[in-house]
């Protein structure tokens, strides 16, 4: 039986990582995450059924304990978009430090495992037709971007196997998870929603001499205009807090490149099942009671037709 750490186990994809791994029953897992009211909620359920481990990935002697003992590392953990880009240091404590511990933890004691890193595609920026040949250019302030490049780097120096997902805008779930509501209303992006996402992650175990010391850019098969996107999301699910905060207080766009190589990883492993119409479907199904909040989005639809 496979060994399976998960890091970042509460959040949008690592949560459906393990609704996917228990469904084949056939993996012996340990979801690790900061213990917070959140967290607790989210993970309470599996309890019974996983090993569940409250800590952070910072501390050194902690994965030490956990990489040793697991034969397949998903790396979730990490700061978020957009606080990570408004204050200096938090992604490269959290994302490049946390990561280090990982990468060190597996050159010394168990250099055999396979480490999936989720990354990002905003690292192209506003490149037209991305891929992951595509040379990263960043400046002083991309602190995310910096932050992820500087662990893949290292991920691909010190390891033997290790597979890394660049990951584009994720539609999750608007009442209780992060959504990039600063982008460019013009923009093409790139999407995947969380389930599709978790799906790539869990599919590869079965690929991973396929798949070893590879980038691939995860996407769904089409893209949308972010417009589109948000048009629809106002009308489905209305304003939230975290709308108001992001359009009236984030400076930095969020990107979302579109990118031509998108389909390799499916063409190995068929990960790809949802559709952006089920999303539109599961967002009715949740938002039933929010009719405050799609009346006051009413002014907002005027103005954008």
């Amino acid at each position: 039986m496979k060994r399976i750490l998960v890091t970042g186990a509460a959040g949008t994809i690592g949560i459906h990582i393990i609704k996917y791994l228990l469904s084949e029953g056939k993996y012996e897992i340990t979801a690790l995450d900061l213990k917070n009211k959140r967290t607790l909620n989210r993970l309470k359920r599996y309890r019974r059924r996983i090993n569940i481990i409250y800590g952070d990935v910072c501390n050194r002697v902690l994965m030490e304990a956990l990489v040793k003992d697991h034969d397949i590392i998903f790396h979730l953990a990490g700061s978020s978009l957009p606080l990570a880009d408004m204050k200096a240091g938090l992604a490269d404590i959290i994302d490049f430090r946390g990561t280090e511990n990982i990468v060190r933890a597996i050159a010394y004691y168990n250099e055999k495992s396979h480490l999936f890193y989720a990354s990002s595609t905003t690292l192209y920026k506003d490149v037209e037709n991305a891929s992951v040949k595509t040379p990263i250019k960043l400046d002083e302030y991309d602190y995310y971007n910096t932050a992820k490049k500087k662990a893949e780097d290292l991920i691909r120096e010190k390891l033997k196997n290790y597979t890394i997902y660049r990951l584009p805008l994720v539609l999750s779930h608007l009442s209780c998870e992060p959504f990039m509501y600063h982008g460019r209303k013009k923009d093409t992006m790139d999407y995947i929603t969380k389930e599709d996402a978790a799906y790539a992650f869990v599919k590869g175990i079965n690929y991973t001499k396929e798949l070893n010391k590879k980038i691939f850019n995860v996407c769904a098969e089409d893209s949308l205009v972010y417009k589109d996107l948000l048009q629809k999301i106002l009308e489905i699910h209305g304003v939230s807090f975290r709308y108001c905060f992001n359009r009236m207080f984030i400076e930095k766009n969020f990107y979302s490149p579109v990118c031509k190589d998108k389909d390799e990883l499916n063409n190995i492993i068929n990960y790809r099942n949802d559709t952006l119409v089920e999303y539109y479907q599961r967002l009715r199904g949740r938002s039933k009671k929010r009719k405050i909040y799609k009346w006051l989005a009413k002014p907002m639809l005027g103005r954008k037709k």
